[in-house]
């Protein structure tokens, strides 16, 4: 029998997996078009990438609804909110490198964007894997912690590249002010994945609360 008092300390939790994992999906998507912009610099691939960080705004506007709103959370609401603000500030930084690629017009791209950019893409996957598994976490805690290791070496090996590429920059490079157009851009790529290892890291805080 349905009582509308208890009712209301029932748990809500379901609706925030699929409002993170929607946030990961438009992460994803942005992701697959950053890899377009860094290999054919065109303003339509600028507004799509603004679109889907729109789309995510959108989302995370009803994550922040749903914290004030849900009495019980699957998480803590400080998690969540880290998770959530995580996941969304991908999705900028990815807006932010695009619109720097778009605006800067670099002479070409070095291989060492186009290196990184495939790493966050690669690294959206694995998070999107990782948050779509949250709702099983108990059942799936090995597995989510796999993914976020993946992101952790991903993170590493971008470093790697960044460290390189900027040895090489300034080893072969003479215009000035290509070499910061160049720095900035993959720079700012190689910041993404950072973020991106700040989610499995917060991801990793859940397991150990909750698994």
């Amino acid at each position: 029998m349905d009582n509308t008092f208890f009712s209301k300390f029932t748990p809500k939790e379901p609706k925030f997996f699929p409002l993170l994992e929607s946030l990961a999906e438009v992460s994803h998507k942005s992701a697959e078009q950053l890899i377009s912009c860094v290999k054919d610099n065109k303003p339509e691939i600028l507004q799509r990438i603004r679109d889907l960080e729109h789309e995510g705004d959108r989302v995370i506007e009803k994550v922040y609804y749903e914290l004030n709103d849900t009495f019980i959370t699957p998480f803590d609401r400080e998690d969540i909110n880290s998770l959530a603000n995580g996941i969304d500030d991908v999705t900028d930084q990815i807006y932010g490198c695009a619109k720097r690629i778009t605006f800067y017009k670099p002479k070409q791209i070095p291989r060492a964007a186009e290196e990184i950019a495939q790493m966050v893409l690669e690294g959206t996957q694995y998070m999107h894997k990782a948050i779509g598994e949250l709702h099983s976490l108990k059942k799936k805690a090995g597995e989510i912690e796999k993914y976020c290791n993946k992101l952790h070496e991903i993170e590493s090996q971008a470093d790697e590249v960044f460290q390189n590429f900027t040895i090489e920059l300034f080893e072969n490079y003479t215009d000035a002010i290509e070499i910061i157009k160049l720095k900035e851009i993959v720079n700012v790529l190689e910041g993404i994945t950072d973020e991106i290892d700040h989610i499995g890291k917060t991801i990793k805080i859940i397991i150990v609360k909750y698994a």
